[in-house]
Order: structure tokens, then C-alpha cells, then sequence
């Protein structure tokens, strides 16, 4: 049953990542919530760009559009396969007891602090904005 569970949501996010791929979101942008209430862009702001990159192999357009996104998605995917064996194997949770809570909370001060600075409308934090990059990259 719980590899069921787990293939289903597998299908689920191939099903996504299929329709991400032949849907250009340029053409129709992910709106943020956070971005349309406050003006202010959220640490996230450009992910939709930038996983539409990766699929399609342009990883210096993912990096303008959301370096951190860019870089973090790996071990995040990394930790939901790992946690998914996990779960299938054992029926339990034996990854994030491993994870330090130190870690964890450093990085969610970085996140919070790249979510201000992309925010600074001053060279050189202005690359931090989604497509800030490309000013650069070309």
C-alpha cells in the first residue's frame, strides 16, 4: 500500500513536471500571492521560470531566474526520494531525526535574508531578482 502511495505522487510529479515541460510560463507567469500582496518578491518568486529552464536543460537560465531555487532543489529532491525509501522500507520515519534542527534553522535565516536582499533595488543585490541575472549571463 504505501508504495502505492508513493508511486501515485512519483506519477503525479512526472504528470507536473510533463505539463511544465510543453507549457512555457513566460507566456502565462505563476502569479506569487506574496508578490501581488506586498510588491515585495518572496524567496520563491521565479521557481516557475526556473524548473521550466531545468527541464529543458538550460541551467544558467534557472540559475538567473531563482539561483537559490537552482541550488537547494537538488538536495530537496534528494531528501524526498530518500525519505520515500524510507517510508516504503520501514513504514516510519527514520531520515529527519538525522537532519540537524541547527541546519535547518540556518537555512531558513539564508532563505529569509536572500528574500530581503533580492528585494534591495541597488546594484549589485538587484541580480537577486528573478531575471536579474541575465543582465550578466547574456
Amino acid at each position: 500500500m504505501r508504495a502505492a502511495l508513493v508511486l501515485c505522487a512519483g506519477a503525479a510529479a512526472l504528470c507536473g513536471a510533463v505539463y511544465l515541460y510543453f507549457h512555457d510560463p513566460h507566456s502565462y507567469p505563476l502569479p506569487c500571492l506574496f508578490y501581488l500582496a506586498t510588491g515585495f518578491y518572496c524567496p520563491g518568486c521565479g521557481s516557475g521560470r526556473a524548473c521550466y529552464s531545468i527541464l529543458h536543460l538550460r541551467f544558467a537560465d534557472a540559475f538567473c531566474y531563482n539561483p537559490l531555487m537552482t541550488v537547494l532543489l537538488p538536495l530537496i529532491g534528494l531528501y524526498i526520494a530518500v525519505r520515500a525509501v524510507d517510508w516504503v522500507i520501514t513504514g516510519g520515519n527514520h531520515v529527519d531525526g538525522r537532519i540537524s534542527v541547527k541546519a535547518l534553522v540556518w537555512l531558513l535565516i539564508f532563505v529569509l535574508i536572500y528574500g530581503i536582499l533580492r528585494n534591495i533595488p541597488v546594484f549589485p543585490f538587484t541580480l537577486l531578482a528573478p531575471g536579474g541575472l541575465a543582465q550578466i549571463l547574456g
